[in-house]
């Protein structure tokens, strides 16, 4: 499922999403309405889109965006 989808089949609701990785989203979780991410995606969208290389990437992802809490709200990262 797409992010386009799931905002789509769910107009109600306000999603919280991570900033430049749509085609990392698998899915939401329904009881909480929060956004599910493929982690490997995303290491793969900074190393094509970012020129990173793949322990660059997971260092920033790391420090960045995994462990950020941003409220009940905050995306699933998971590996797929």
């Amino acid at each position: 499922m797409t992010l386009k989808e799931i905002i789509e089949n769910n107009p109600d609701v306000s999603f919280l999403t991570a900033d430049g990785f749509d085609k990392a989203v698998i899915g939401y979780e329904p009881s909480s309405n929060r956004l599910v991410y493929d982690r490997t995606k995303m290491i793969d969208i900074l190393v094509k889109r970012d020129k990173m290389d793949y322990d660059e990437a997971i260092e920033y992802l790391e420090y960045n965006t995994f462990g950020a809490y941003v409220g009940v709200e905050t995306p699933i990262y998971i590996e797929a």
